[in-house]
């Protein structure tokens, strides 16, 4: 039989390796598990502005479609504040939001981002709530939008 020191040791030992297993685990978790930072509720105070204007040129402007993103995104700021960024700059960048992308020229660069706010302004003009656009987001609807063909 074992002695009472040894048993604590193999329970320790046994559940230093689950816990192991399971961090190792997570990079297989569900991404519906997993999604990233949003806010559930509208903005208590005034948002940042999203870029506008002769902010909308230079070298991350190169496509016309980017400028597009950029107005749609102006046009629904407290919409893209209660979605959430599936190329993963909340833990990347420290954004809180959607609507943390367009703030600065990160929106531009990244498809994933673009994709997200043209669906969501796409998905508001058609009536839907944050809520169910951030359910549609979740889904990875906004895998389908075609950059070059979004108009306002």
């Amino acid at each position: 039989m074992l002695g009472m020191t040894s048993l604590a040791k193999r329970i320790a030992g046994c559940a230093a390796l689950a816990l192991a297993t399971l961090a190792a685990s997570a990079q297989w978790s569900n991404p519906s598990d997993d999604v990233p930072a949003y806010n559930a509720l509208p903005a208590s105070k005034p948002l940042p502005p999203v870029l506008s204007g002769n902010q909308l040129a230079g070298p991350y402007f190169a496509h016309p479609y980017q400028v597009t993103v950029y107005k749609m995104a102006a046009k629904i700021p407290a919409v893209l504040h209660q979605e959430p960024c599936y190329c993963r700059c909340d833990r990347e960048m420290g954004h809180n939001s959607l609507h943390s992308c367009f703030e600065g020229t990160h929106g531009a660069a990244c498809s994933t981002c673009m994709k997200e706010a043209v669906y969501s302004y796409q998905q508001t003009k058609k009536g839907r709530t944050p809520a169910q656009i951030r359910a549609g987001i979740e889904h990875g609807d906004w895998q389908n939008v075609d950059l070059e063909g979004a108009t306002l």
